[in-house]
């Protein structure tokens, strides 16, 4: 027997927003907000292979390097929710604009670093630039039928891909020939151009072909919904739609750097236990409060109720694994490559952008198609079978990493997994939230998934801190067993989405997702 998740049939053929044609708004609306995922995702990897020489130049620790990245996400990782709620006060496109303006504040500063926090602080007003995309998909999803989405994701999806691999081609490019601050200029201009583009062409007034409150089309009479006490646009009232949780953002802020700072700072000389002790202490203490904030408040960045649900709490956790692993490597493969052999590859800049350009060309390829899968497929075996893939990708790394054409083969096998399981996810997610609740949902989501991804860096870090080899006149680098432990890590976590995707498979109730 088929099962109803998997199966087009359960589909109600009359249904208004089924078998639609997806309007050129918004395609046009994906290709603009697309744009501007890509050059985003293009700020952050053109830094990559220039990791090693921020190293070298400021003269820090591989701990204190994974604030390149780890920054950078958990401004995201606290902005996101933020940026959704004025969102949903100011409007969708205004927000968008202001984002970017304060994006491209951070770029421009990004070039002008003269030492690692002045790089840190661009890099955190750099990141404020991510909560323009759950906003920037909102616009998306309110143009797109029901059973086009999952090729919106798809698409949208793949701009992270495309950013990736302009940012490492272009990126290691100008690196080489120009130094690693002007790559922050090169971007400076065409997100400027983008701006006055979003500005003319964007329209976020929401004349929604996506009819996805109905029971018929989405969940019945016992879902989600009725379980969740969240007041939606009719029953709220102004005050309470002006209600910003900014209680909430600053502990959630403080509990994720306090225990980054745990992780990211346990392995080194330069702070000693009795400072590791006060960060944990405060980081638990804030995530306490976090806590005690959300549930009193009338506006939570985070509904206990809403994650309460297994079948999203499932799909949210392979999301945090998925970006976290995907982090864990952008950290790693670049000090490995540009290593000195036999601790390293010793290979150049342009060489580390090549070793990982089959990942996000891979990556690219598979993104949109992905999308097209699920909406054909449904959304969890593509996310069960991306799962697998992506396991088996992590256990080859973890084996075979001794050159740079088995790194670039196994990065491929893991991008592909990848992006089943990120397409297939992100729609179990959606799918199983009533469009009412999609906002604070998809909100959550992403946040999860970038303070996941923050916390891949810093993995990385101890890691390559804890486990170093001198080499007498020339420096300190990770030894192989730093890598090792690297790859097995993330090799072991790629076995929880695999069942947790298989758990989803299992427990789904009777048309709460749509496939």
């Amino acid at each position: 027997m088929t099962h109803p998740h998997d199966s087009n049939n359960n589909r109600n053929p009359t249904s208004p927003s089924l078998n639609q044609k997806v309007p050129r708004k918004a395609w046009m609306s994906l290709a603009i907000l697309g744009s501007a995922l890509l050059i985003a995702m293009y700020g952050e990897t053109m830094l990559l292979p220039a990791i090693p020489d921020i190293i070298e130049e400021f003269d820090i620790s591989y701990n204190t390097s994974s604030w390149i990245l780890s920054a950078y996400l958990i401004a995201g990782a606290v902005a996101t929710p933020l940026g959704g709620k004025l969102s949903d006060i100011y409007g969708r496109k205004k927000m968008v604009m202001i984002i970017l303006i304060i994006y491209i504040i951070g770029i421009t500063l990004g070039g002008i670093s003269s030492n690692i926090t002045f790089l840190i602080v661009a890099r955190v007003i750099q990141g404020i630039g991510i909560s323009m995309f759950p906003i920037a998909f909102g616009i998306i999803r309110d143009q797109f039928p029901i059973d086009k989405l999952a090729i919106g994701v798809g698409v949208f999806s793949s701009m992270f891909a495309a950013g990736s691999v302009v940012g490492l081609a272009l990126g290691a490019n100008i690196i080489e020939n120009f130094g690693w601050r002007t790559t922050f200029f090169s971007i400076v201009f065409v997100a400027i151009g983008l701006w006055f583009i979003i500005r003319r062409y964007i329209d976020d007034r929401q004349e929604s072909v996506n009819l996805i409150d109905s029971p018929e089309q989405l969940y019945t009479p016992t879902s989600v919904e009725n379980k969740i006490n969240v007041p939606n646009e009719e029953t709220t009232n102004d005050k309470t739609k002006k209600n910003i949780d900014m209680k909430g953002t600053i502990t959630l802020a403080v509990t994720v750097i306090s225990l980054l700072m745990v992780l990211s700072y346990s392995q080194t000389n330069n702070i000693g236990s009795y400072e590791i002790a006060i960060f944990l202490c405060v980081g638990i203490a804030s995530l306490v409060l976090f806590v005690i904030v959300e549930k009193k408040s009338k506006s939570p960045l985070i509904n206990f109720q809403l994650m309460a649900n297994k079948t999203i709490l499932s799909a949210n956790i392979i999301l945090v694994i998925a970006f976290l692993s995907m982090f864990t490597i952008f950290q790693t493969i670049p000090v490995l490559v540009r290593s000195p052999q036999p601790f390293g590859f010793g290979e150049s800049v342009i060489s580390t952008a090549n070793i990982q350009l089959p990942f996000m060309i891979v990556f690219l390829l598979f993104a949109p198609s992905s999308g097209f899968i699920v909406s054909k497929l449904g959304n969890i075996k593509p996310t069960i079978i991306g799962s697998i893939v992506s396991a088996v990708g992590f256990s080859s790394l973890f084996l075979f990493h001794s050159n740079g054409i088995l790194v670039s083969t196994n990065l491929a096998i893991i991008a592909g997994g990848l992006s089943l399981m990120q397409v297939g996810g992100f729609d179990i997610v959606l799918q199983s939230t009533p469009r009412k609740f999609s906002g604070i949902s998809l909100g959550m989501t992403v946040l999860f998934n970038l303070v996941g991804g923050s916390v891949g860096p810093a993995v990385a870090g101890i890691y390559m801190q804890a486990n170093q080899v001198l080499i007498k006149g020339v420096g300190s680098y990770p030894s192989p067993d730093s890598y090792n432990l690297i790859f097995l890590t993330i090799a072991l976590a790629s076995l929880i989405p695999i069942a947790l995707s298989i758990y989803i498979r299992k427990r789904c109730p009777h048309k709460v997702l749509v496939e």
